[in-house]
């Protein structure tokens, strides 16, 4: 068979699986409606995050916090957060997941996250950016959301089929009889445009995504939604050179701030106040 009608052929086989994964992996948030793009099982992904997890337990580097002032708020952010999942749309996975919460005591790394399976991680360095209780549910009902979301499997579904459609030009461009060097040139810039056009904005929409749905968690968890803008306020005062948001996987600040205080409405309507409970999050070290 001659080698241009093999490499139409596998051009086309490339094509047909790529129209195949898009019919069978597709599913819809419940909360937004948008659609969603799902080739990981949830087993695989729940596998992934646990491996992850017992990665970040392993790792000489991390200090887990026994100091009850650090661990007791953040254990009962997570657990009014968490309660608040299992009565969401997505309480029937939040109620199969095993939670698990963590305090790293790493007073320079400004960072939180829940992997798929619900293993909670937060580093005392957020603690000066969260100030409250509050604040801390609306970064905790944020990264919730990206597990529940099963945002991770959906990027790296996303990635797979990117790599189906640059392999899928790459065989065109060969069958057409390109040289070496035009198709270097044109799948670096397909792959550039692909990065720019397709992954980053695809990431943006789940952070955003994870702000609207962890807003509505955190304030259904009795903490008031409004400090989720005076959490980004804070945010954007320490940092610093962040990219233009085009280039970026998250949203900028101020349209973070911009989007939070648009759906603000909706978070109060799911706000319950429960007083009582300590507001302010545990001083930490001078960076």
């Amino acid at each position: 068979m001659p080698r241009v009608q093999q490499e139409s052929r596998a051009y086309v086989s490339l094509s047909l699986a790529f129209i195949a994964y898009s019919l069978l992996g597709c599913s819809t948030n419940p909360y937004t409606d948008r659609p969603q793009l799902l080739l990981i099982s949830e087993s695989q992904e729940l596998q992934l995050g646990a491996q992850a997890y017992a990665q970040v337990l392993r790792d000489p580097k991390v200090k887990i916090s026994q100091d009850p002032r650090e661990v007791e708020p953040v254990n009962r952010v997570a657990k009014r957060v968490i309660e608040a999942a299992k009565q969401s749309k997505y309480a029937e996975m939040a109620k199969q997941f095993n939670w698990q919460v963590i305090v790293i005591k790493d007073d320079k790394t400004m960072n939180a996250f829940a992997l798929p399976g619900g293993k909670i991680a937060v580093y005392t360095g957020i603690f000066p950016i969260a100030k409250n209780e509050a604040g801390l549910a609306a970064i905790l009902g944020h990264e919730v959301t990206h597990a529940l979301a099963r945002h991770g499997a959906e990027r790296m579904s996303q990635g797979l089929l990117t790599q189906l459609g640059l392999e899928a030009a790459n065989i065109a461009l060969a069958s057409q009889g390109a040289s070496p060097i035009v198709m270097q040139t044109a799948m670096t810039a397909l792959g550039l445009g692909a990065n720019v056009g397709v992954l980053l904005p695809f990431s943006r929409a789940h952070e955003s995504e994870a702000d609207y749905i962890g807003l509505l968690l955190a304030a259904q968890a009795g903490y008031d939604p409004r400090e989720a803008v005076r959490v980004w306020e804070r945010m954007e005062q320490v940092s610093k050179g962040q990219p233009a948001e085009f280039l970026s996987t998250h949203p900028s600040h101020g349209t973070r701030i911009q989007q939070l205080e648009g759906w603000m409405n909706e978070a109060l309507s799911y706000y319950k106040p429960q007083p009582g409970t300590p507001a302010d999050l545990p001083p930490v070290s001078v960076r």
